[in-house]
């Protein structure tokens, strides 16, 4: 419906960002509302629930590397390598005029297996959880049992009677429909405008049903909420309220603990960790937050990134309004090629957590993304979307603002982790027009 030009000049005398973010200028956002972990309090989620996440991805291990070969060097495990990036950081510092001190490393779930991007975090489990949870209240296995039972035709059968829906703008959609559809579910995926042909074809190329709207993420949510819920036996993923996606990512957090401590890599009060995180409606990166908070307590800094024209956390955290307030309704248009983070209104479950866990949230033009993303395959030959290169201008943002000096850091001492969210799955074709356009600008 949108705000009144009084409402909003209101909201710009309450908010000194609010006018640049109007006008969709670059802004970082430190939070307020950061909390020391003894102080944080009405988390939906707690450390047990994210032990326990971890112990139903160990037990559907053996279906995985069963249905999908990729896993068996990984034993089952939906897991990505962390690397340095001294050749990127090199370039960064050349490319922005600064330098960056510390080491700078990438989180490279643009590998994921099966699905290339963090949303198989999230997407996998949720519908492993729901598949786990059916069969379990039939009697059809227990948890003693081999979960290789799942890649069964009996299973598939008994599972070809629940349809299973979900609204995406791109990622979450390949996720969840290549793992439902895997397992036998009837799945639909409700894509908005956003989402890139090519991630479409490959859906229905895996059997699964694809519904397109016009509109944007919210609008493909709503309409496949709706529909999916009429269904008998229907069951949707809600990437705006879902718990169970929100506790697949934060698994994330206590393996990237372990990858660290097989680097010595320390995370104390000496030597901080910053972790830069491309957002969305903030389910991925609050869940991982919120497993990197838990993991690493106050000397973990996680910074969301997101596009000028979808600013949709940072607005929410901002004004405190969080799920009740849209980016449209400030007159800004939620258009980016980013397609993954094209979103105008953030979770409302995540954002409960994420006001009281992260740092802050930076914003960066459409057009940033692809020097970063050329610059990365150059420098590390490494494959991303451009929504994945979001994250690599956190570091020289949040170094341009006096955070480290508020928080007594000692920036020499930092460790700074780019989490790269996908691109395994992108043709060739398409990753040579990102890379074109992105060493055109470089050579500007």
């Amino acid at each position: 419906m949108g705000l009144t030009k009084q409402e909003i000049h209101k909201w710009t005398d309450e908010h000194p960002l609010m006018a640049d973010l109007l006008d969709l200028k670059p802004v970082v956002w430190l939070n307020p509302k950061r909390r020391e972990m003894d102080q944080v309090q009405g988390l939906p989620v707690t450390i047990d629930d994210l032990e326990e996440a971890e112990q139903l991805w160990m037990r559907f291990a053996p279906y995985l590397v069963k249905v999908f070969p990729e896993t068996v060097k990984t034993g089952g495990i939906i897991e990505s390598e962390m690397r340095e990036a001294k050749h990127m950081h090199t370039q960064l510092e050349s490319y922005y005029g600064q330098q960056l001190p510390g080491k700078l490393y990438v989180k490279c779930d643009n590998e994921l297996p099966v699905a290339g991007s963090v949303k198989a975090r999230g997407g996998f489990f949720e519908v492993l959880r729901y598949a786990e949870n059916l069969a379990l209240k039939e009697g059809l296995i227990t948890h003693e049992d081999s979960y290789e039972w799942f890649a069964t035709e009996q299973a598939k059968k008994f599972f070809g009677s629940y349809p299973v829906g979900v609204g995406s703008t791109g990622n979450l959609g390949l996720s969840i429909g290549i793992i439902s559809a895997e397992l036998g579910f009837k799945v639909s995926v409700y894509m908005s405008a956003d989402a890139k042909g090519w991630k479409k074809e490959l859906l229905r190329k895996k059997g699964v049903r694809v519904v397109e709207f016009s509109g944007d993420f919210s609008e493909a949510v709503t309409a496949g909420r709706e529909e999916t819920l009429h269904l008998p036996n229907g069951y949707f993923v809600d990437d705006e309220k879902s718990r169970e996606l929100f506790l697949g990512y934060s698994v994330a957090a206590l393996r990237l603990k372990h990858q660290l401590e097989q680097r010595d890599i320390p995370v104390d009060k000496e030597h901080p960790l910053f972790v830069y995180l491309p957002c969305g409606v903030g389910g991925a990166p609050g869940g991982i937050a919120f497993g990197l908070r838990h993991m690493f307590g106050d000397h973990v800094h996680p910074v969301f990134i997101e596009p000028t024209h979808s600013p949709a956390v940072l607005l929410g955290l901002m004004t405190g309004l969080k799920s009740g307030i849209c980016v449209q309704d400030i007159g800004i248009d939620n258009r980016t090629e980013a397609d993954g983070l094209a979103v105008g209104r953030a979770s409302s479950f995540a954002s409960t957590s994420s006001e009281q866990l992260i740092s802050g949230i930076a914003t960066v033009e459409d057009e940033e993304l692809f020097p970063l993303l050329a610059m990365l395959k150059d420098s590390e030959e490494i494959k991303i979307e451009p929504s994945a290169a979001a994250g690599f201008a956190g570091p020289f943002m949040m170094a341009a603002t006096n955070y480290t000096e508020d928080h007594g850091i000692d920036p020499e001492k930092a460790t700074h982790i780019v989490w790269l969210t996908g691109g395994a799955l992108v043709p060739e074709q398409e990753m040579a027009g990102f890379y074109a356009r992105g060493l055109k600008k470089l050579k500007r």
